[in-house]
């Protein structure tokens, strides 16, 4: 088919897994729409987010809007004639006057089996609250995650739940292609759009740093589920440790956050394996226990 002109909306690096498939099957776009730089870690440096970096890398103009409504921006793209908006993991919410603009009108790679799990963190809710997960391709509108479906398909995962980088991994893998089947078949008509069963849907927040605490004397389950969602956010817990004489703290106590590296599921028992103490390098758990009766 001929060379197709898309834009791309898309921020981290699950987005340039898709980007990495598209360049692969010859849908490489002109243009990649991402979020502003951002101050990251302790020193607060300006950092661009993945998806722009692989653009630069690859030669490909970049937007950086910080209002997708803002008339410059809009103007901006309806300069060109767009055959297709794609987006994958963007961070907003894409209003219908930007969704209009492409020919083919705007799809959406979204790691999830909605109507099941809409909204901003569908990979770590899976494992959090699901027994399977997949991909959806959908044909966006206003709503959240609320388009009619063109293509889905669930994950064969045996070990469930995995870690969020693995599944991370296959879902990307499995989105790549299920996109670059779709565009071609979409582009020709030969997709009809499945209206989503609005009844069934779920919906989920963004994740919160606190939700990374771990209680010890939590359900097992729940607590090896987060270990596995939520690697991102440094799932751990805290505990009380003496401070040095001349300390001013309250009760001469002071709280140590201990991060939880890996941990395993075993007859219903959560096992802790590896973790790394405030201060100290990564270790055995076993070998942390015996230095803090």
């Amino acid at each position: 088919m001929k060379k197709l002109n898309i834009t791309f909306f898309g921020t981290p690096e699950f987005s340039v897994k898709i980007l990495e498939k598209l360049k692969k099957e010859g849908f490489m776009p002109s243009l990649v729409v991402t979020t502003p730089d951002k101050p990251q870690g302790r020193k607060l440096v300006l950092t661009s987010p993945p998806t722009k970096i692989w653009a630069k890398e690859n030669g490909i103009n970049v937007l950086q809007p910080t209002k997708l409504k803002d008339e410059e921006f809009l103007n901006k793209l309806k300069e060109t004639e767009w055959d297709l908006f794609i987006v994958a993991s963007y961070g907003k919410i894409i209003p219908q006057a930007v969704l209009d603009i492409p020919k083919h009108e705007t799809i959406n790679v979204h790691p999830s089996l909605l109507p099941r799990l809409r909204g901003a963190s569908p990979m770590q809710s899976a494992i959090l609250t699901e027994d399977k997960t997949g991909m959806t391709i959908m044909l966006m509108d206003a709503g959240m995650d609320h388009g009619p479906i063109l293509m889905q398909k669930e994950l064969d995962i045996p070990n469930w739940p995995p870690k969020i980088s693995e599944l991370e991994n296959m879902l990307a893998e499995i989105g790549g292609e299920m996109l670059t089947e779709t565009i071609p078949l979409w582009v020709d008509g030969k997709i009809t759009p499945q209206e989503q069963n609005h009844d069934e849907a779920t919906y989920i927040d963004k994740i919160e740093k606190e939700e990374a605490v771990i209680d010890l004397n939590d359900n097992p389950e729940k607590n090896y589920r987060k270990i596995q969602a939520l690697q991102n956010y440094k799932p751990h817990f805290f505990i009380k440790k003496n401070n040095t004489p001349n300390s001013t703290s309250k009760n001469g106590q002071r709280k140590i956050r201990v991060i939880i590296k890996d941990a395993k599921l075993e007859a219903g028992e959560f096992i802790i394996t590896r973790v790394l103490p405030e201060g100290k390098k990564e270790m055995d758990y076993q070998d942390f226990l015996r230095g803090n009766k």
